[in-house]
C-alpha cells in the first residue's frame, strides 16, 4: 500500500469467494445494460476520486480523462484482484486497495470526488460508511452514486423486506434489497443534487433488486 495512506490494512475485510466468483461473472454478462449508467453516473468528474466497493473494476474504464486519480477500495479479495487487473487497462491511473468502506484507508478531506456504485446495499453499517466518505471528500465535494434500494410499489417493498429478513444476504454477499440510499444519504449530511429513479433491467420481470436511483450529492461547503 502506497504509505500516503493513513493507515494499512492487515486482512480482507470481508470474504465471499463463491460470491464474489458469482458476481464477477454475473457483472460482467451485465454490462450491456449497466455500462450506459456507468458512463453517466462518472461524467464530468475531475481530479482525485475515492470509489468505493470497486468490485472487480467495471467502472474503470469509464473514468474521464479530466479524473488525475482513483483510489479504488475493495474489501473482497478475490474482486481487488480482478480490479486490479482493470486498473491495468484503465486511462487513468487507478490505485486499488484493500479497505471497507466503514473505515476507509484515506486521509480527511482528500478528495474531489467520491462513487458509490451498487455497494451501500452491501455494507454492514451504511451510516458509518457515509460518514466516512462525507470525511474524505474536501468541503463541496461531490459524491456520485448509483445504487439500488426499496421499491415504491408496496407488494415489492414488502417482498424486498422479507427477502432481507431471511435469504437474500446469505445467497448474495450480504447484499440488502430494501435500503433507503437517499434517506441514508440525507441522513449522513450530504447536500442531494439532481438524481432520477429508474428500473434496471428496464424492460422484463421485476427483480427484488431492479428499483434503483442514481444521482448526485455534495459535503456541505460549510462543514
Amino acid at each position: 500500500m502506497s504509505p500516503r495512506f493513513a493507515k494499512a490494512v492487515s486482512r480482507d475485510a470481508v470474504h465471499h469467494p463463491v460470491f464474489a466468483r458469482f458476481y464477477a461473472r454475473q457483472s460482467v454478462a451485465a454490462e450491456r445494460v449497466i455500462a450506459t449508467y456507468r458512463k453517466e453516473l462518472l461524467a464530468g468528474l475531475s481530479g482525485r476520486v475515492i470509489e468505493v466497493g470497486a468490485g472487480n473494476g467495471l467502472n474503470f474504464a469509464h473514468y474521464p480523462a479530466a479524473v488525475s486519480e482513483v483510489v479504488a477500495i475493495e474489501p473482497e479479495r478475490i474482486l481487488r484482484q480482478l480490479a486490479a487487473d482493470a486498473a491495468v487497462r484503465a486511462d487513468v491511473p487507478v490505485d486499488v486497495v484493500p479497505g471497507a468502506a466503514e473505515a476507509l484507508p484515506v486521509k480527511s478531506e482528500a478528495f474531489d470526488g467520491a462513487v458509490a456504485s451498487l455497494v451501500l446495499c452491501s455494507v454492514r453499517d451504511v451510516p458509518r460508511a457515509l460518514g466516512e466518505l462525507r470525511r474524505v471528500l474536501r468541503p463541496g465535494g461531490e459524491l456520485r452514486f448509483f445504487e439500488h434500494g426499496v421499491a415504491e410499489g408496496a407488494a415489492m417493498a414488502a417482498t424486498q423486506r422479507a427477502l432481507d429478513r431471511t435469504v437474500w444476504p446469505l445467497l448474495f454477499g450480504g447484499c440488502h434489497v430494501a435500503r433507503d440510499p437517499l434517506g441514508a444519504l440525507r441522513a449522513a449530511g450530504f447536500e442531494i443534487g439532481p438524481y432520477r429513479k429508474l428500473l434496471v433491467p428496464p424492460k422484463g420481470p421485476r427483480l427484488p433488486s431492479s428499483s434503483c436511483v442514481l444521482g448526485t450529492a455534495r459535503r456541505p461547503e460549510a462543514d
